[in-house]
């Protein structure tokens, strides 16, 4: 089946199996990404690239796709640890400056994951002028996609184009961890409604974080969730759910600790391969009708 975009369909599986193989392309790099980019999705791209957060401008006539990499691959995940567990009763804020100015209009109260607001203010200068242009030059529908912390990092920036009058069509993502608190999501479920779809492989455990605690959680996601079932692999488990319980053995209130972090990992670690960008095209190859 041909991989095309179809702009008054919300939600659909052609979308979403198009964009989830534009998330899977980042990864390649952009000497052998940008001919498959071509080749397979009929895409020209233009690659821009701040401290190890990666984005992909792809046009064609009909549409204008950016996609996130992120600043972590699913082969080299160790380093989500610090991101999504270590210190994280700490990542929420009320970002400030320039960044402020745009996340300040989610309300009073919001706040959002600082690792990735500040993932997404430094990608923004290079990144806004391309995509400003290409709408200027032939205004047309604007997809953002993503996987792991790109997902994140394609959900904010969605809010950043909003603010600064640049319409977004729709936004998937692919095994996105959580970017913000109740307020912060709120706004985004209110700005985006209908237009956000988070496709989730369900033994995949990084959907679940970060975590501020075993018992509550501060962070939560977005709507609209699309649960993919866990494909048929000796590789990926097929339990149904994650549980911090079942990760640590024991639910503790307060804050996590290092030690609770490093313990929860090795659990994680273990099912970090139903979080790949291969296991989420296998699923939704897999919960195709037949």
């Amino acid at each position: 089946m041909p991989l095309e975009l179809f702009e008054d369909e919300f939600g659909d599986a052609r979308n979403a199996r198009f964009l989830a193989h534009a998330s899977d392309l980042v990864y390649y790099g952009i000497d052998e990404a940008k001919p498959k980019f071509e080749t397979d999705l009929g895409l020209d791209v233009e690659y821009v690239q701040a401290d190890s957060t990666q984005a992909y401008v792809c046009t064609k006539d009909s549409h204008i796709v950016v996609a996130f990499r992120g600043t972590e691959s699913p082969t080299s995940i160790e380093g989500l640890k610090d991101w999504l567990l270590t210190n994280a009763a700490n990542l929420l804020i009320i970002p400030e400056g320039r960044l402020g100015t745009d996340f300040v209009a989610a309300g009073v109260g919001a706040r959002f994951h600082q690792g990735f607001v500040n993932a997404i203010g430094g990608v923004w200068d290079p990144l806004f002028p391309l995509v400003e242009s290409a709408m200027k030059a032939s205004p047309r529908p604007l997809w953002l996609t993503g996987h792991s912390l790109g997902g994140a990092l394609a959900l904010l920036a969605g809010w950043r184009f909003l603010r600064r009058t640049v319409s977004v069509h729709q936004i998937y993502t692919f095994g996105a961890p959580m970017v913000g608190n109740d307020k912060a999501i709120a706004a985004i479920n209110h700005k985006f409604e209908g237009k956000v779809f988070r496709y989730v492989h369900r033994p995949d455990p990084i959907p679940h974080l970060p975590t501020m605690s075993l018992l509550a959680n501060d962070f939560c996601h977005c709507d609209s969730e699309k649960e993919l079932a866990p494909i048929e692999s000796a590789e990926t488990p097929t339990t149904t759910s994650f549980s911090w319980a079942s990760a640590l053995g024991q639910a503790l209130p307060g804050a996590m600790t290092v030690s609770m972090a490093d313990d929860a990992w090795s659990a994680i670690k273990n099912r970090i391969a139903a979080h790949s960008m291969t296991a989420y095209l296998a699923a939704m190859q897999q919960s195709e009708p037949k």
